[in-house]
């Protein structure tokens, strides 16, 4: 007997169009807000502005810890008679003159240690001898080299900038992967080109690193230095207006110093520096 065969029907699915795009969802102020970073850097400024006054309104010793209020006021008035921008500003330029011929050191000494083999137990040699030797520690020969003045600091200025910047360089460019050194080595590249187009590029984080280090370290040992022989030099920065206002008891003053030193360092980081990572290497894709 045959079997009887059964046939499905035909049926037709109507294509639909696919669903193109990102669908985006609205956010809400607190997230809009959340996402600025400069605002939430701000918030945190502010509470600690708040837990210092408290602390400082608890205390009640403004020998040892004047109010933020105090600060303030004393800040605006040195600001506006106490010539601490003229200060703050022969810090800088001096800082300026010390970082720059630091960082030319650097340059010169990386280049050599990435070109040759020489260079590179030179580096090593010399970072190893003098990247432990405190700044500081420096300034009494350096007085009697360069004497009073400010040749002296700046010459400690560049061995704090000098040792920092290479070392970080040096390792950035060690971190380059062979497959970007092959690419440079193909394009037929070689000397400063291959240095400028492959290896900075690649090891700019690191590089990076090392400027922020190097200034760090320089600002710090200036101020240290106007502190201890800023009298004897008459540097007159604000390391020198701190130490007056010591001698004078004026502690609010001394706190708007400090206090000076601080905006100092958050503009260099937060306009300079980030701007300068933005344009480098979050640009690049190589940092989210």
């Amino acid at each position: 007997m045959r079997e009887e065969q059964t046939f499905r029907p035909e049926f037709i699915l109507e294509q639909t169009s696919p669903v193109t795009g990102v669908v985006q969802k609205r956010l809400t102020v607190w997230e809009r807000l959340s996402n600025q970073g400069w605002l939430r850097k701000s918030i945190l400024l502010l509470i600690i502005a708040g837990i210092w006054q408290i602390y400082a309104l608890k205390l009640n010793n403004p020998l040892i810890f004047p109010t933020f209020s105090a600060t303030i006021s004393a800040f605006i008035d040195a600001i506006v008679n106490g010539g601490l921008l003229l200060k703050a500003m022969h810090s800088i330029e001096i800082l300026l003159i010390g970082y720059g011929i630091g960082l030319l050191c650097a340059v010169v000494l990386t280049f050599l240690a990435i070109t040759t083999r020489v260079g590179s137990d030179l580096l090593e040699t010399l970072t190893s001898m003098f990247n432990p030797l405190p700044a500081i520690a420096l300034l009494p020969l350096a007085l009697i080299w360069f004497g009073l003045g400010a040749s002296s600091i700046v010459f400690i200025l560049v061995h704090s900038v000098l040792w920092a910047v290479a070392l970080n360089t040096y390792a950035g460019f060690l971190g380059v992967s062979n497959t970007l050194r092959m690419v440079g080595r193909n394009y037929g590249l070689g000397g400063l080109r291959y240095v400028y187009m492959i290896l900075v590029p690649a090891a700019f984080p690191s590089i990076l690193t090392g400027l922020k280090v190097g200034w760090a370290f320089a600002w710090r040992t200036l101020i240290a230095a106007e502190l201890v022989f800023g009298v004897s030099s008459g540097s007159g920065g604000l390391g020198w207006f701190i130490y007056e206002n010591k001698n004078l008891l004026d502690i609010p003053g001394v706190f708007a110093g400090l206090f000076t030193i601080i905006i100092v360092g958050l503009l260099v980081e937060n306009v300079f520096f980030n701007n300068l990572e933005a344009i480098t290497i979050k640009k690049w894709g190589m940092q989210h």
